[in-house]
């Protein structure tokens, strides 16, 4: 990729749809001076985390609610596609209800969490792993889903929930990386990272128990995504999902770290057709699509390179992932990505980052569509920063460059800018 013969025009569409974008919000009063709530330990996936800004609140009240809004402006600056401004937004819902409420147990909770899109975006017109992970509705149904399940926390720390999961509330507490699409990387590459087994909603348990040094958790789902549904209609008809995993949280030169080995996999004998792309759907008489049973490794690291004593639980570090799978019928073979992350010391309450990704397709998946479209490995990088000028406000400037996974494409720019609250 040529990213010098980019820069200028990227730099200009940035500043551009940075101030387009602060005209359409609400501006709050600035707070420059705030730093955030220290982050806490807790457990998660795909490693133990800290929680990030935007985190629902996890303290012992009867009643907890959270909302997150964004605005985007996006825009190709280079590359094969239009080069049209599009905005769109998302807003997200927390609330959890403790059944102390009701005279029970305050360790179960209900928890039910509502999503709504609204506007256009730019998916899919420069890379096929979509480059606005909130904007993203798979199979391009409805813009409102609610997720809805039950929680029990034991004493110890050990939780169990059962019901319908948006994984994308998952990943936001992740230490270092903390991106949940409104806060941090957009790319679903570093937000969700696509595995080509796990749709990103789905129904059924999770079993998260922690330790003094490690992390365990065990998680059983539907293979077939549960976007726009209830979960209830075909039960596990088109298999079950699993995934194990364990986290371990060494001290590195004397700064926190924290690194994970999963293995993930499905009895389905049918590949995602959900969740894999419309235009790589194979023909019928492939030879993609023909085996039984699913089986991928996951292995990543967030580990701190520095922490500020003066703003506890802030600093910056590495983060890194990797994941190989056996192939057919999961469409993604290798992945990974590999960048930095955190928050700058002159500014604690800011946030930025740059990373690379990589995603490999399966190659009898690339042979079988061969003779329509010709595919190859897509590559790209993500770098942000987030201005927080209000503690419950934030703007972030962001820019994606993307080498396609389609052969015919030219590499492609993608600048933007997000407007964030969160109450």
């Amino acid at each position: 990729m040529d990213i010098g013969r980019h820069c200028a025009g990227v730099a200009r569409g940035i500043a551009a749809l940075c101030i387009g974008l602060a005209a359409t919000g609400a501006l709050a009063q600035s707070d420059t001076s705030s730093s955030g709530p220290a982050p806490a330990i807790e457990n998660d996936e795909p490693a133990v985390v800290l929680a990030a800004p935007g985190t629902a609140p996890s303290g012992p009240d009867d009643f907890e609610v959270e909302v997150l809004a964004s605005q985007f402006l996006e825009a190709p600056v280079s590359g094969d596609a239009r080069k049209v401004v599009q905005y769109g937004g998302r807003v997200d819902g927390y609330f959890r209800m403790r059944a102390s409420a009701l005279g029970g147990s305050p360790n179960l909770s209900l928890k039910v969490r509502p999503e709504y899109r609204w506007g256009e975006d730019t998916i899919g017109e420069i890379g096929l792993i979509p480059n606005n992970s909130l904007m993203f509705r798979p199979g391009d149904r409805g813009r409102f889903d609610v997720s809805a399940s039950l929680e029990y926390q034991w004493d110890s720390g050990a939780a169990l929930e059962v019901g319908k999961l948006n994984l994308l509330e998952q990943t936001r507490k992740i230490p270092i990386i903390q991106s949940n699409g409104h806060i941090g990387f957009q790319n679903i590459g570093f937000v969700l990272p696509p595995s080509g087994i796990a749709p990103n909603t789905v129904t059924g348990a999770m079993l998260n128990v922690p330790t003094k040094k490690v992390i365990y958790r065990l998680w059983v789902f539907d293979v077939a995504s549960q976007y726009q549904r209830s979960g209830l209609e075909d039960p596990f008809e088109n298999g079950a999902m699993f995934l194990a995993g364990a986290t371990f949280m060494p001290t590195v030169g004397g700064k926190p770290g924290f690194y994970t080995a999963v293995l993930l996999g499905s009895n389905r004998d049918d590949f995602a057709r959900d969740i894999l792309p419309a235009a790589l759907t194979p023909p019928a008489n492939g030879s993609f699509g023909d085996e039984s049973g699913e089986l991928a490794v996951q292995l990543s690291g967030y580990q701190f390179i520095e922490t500020y004593p003066e703003a506890p639980g802030k600093g910056w570090g590495i983060m890194a992932r990797f994941q190989a799978s056996a192939g057919d019928p999961t469409f993604l073979d290798y992945s990974g990505y590999l960048g930095v992350s955190g928050n700058p010391r002159f500014r604690p309450q800011d946030r930025f980052g740059i990373a690379a990704f990589s995603y490999s397709l399966t190659n009898e998946l690339a042979d079988d569509i061969a003779f329509r479209l010709g595919i190859e490995d897509e590559v790209g990088l993500e770098a942000f920063y987030t201005y927080q000028f209000h503690k419950q406000f934030g703007i972030s400037a962001n820019v994606q460059i993307v080498d396609s996974a389609v052969e015919a494409r030219s590499t492609g720019v993608i600048v933007g800018a997000r407007l964030t609250s969160q109450f």
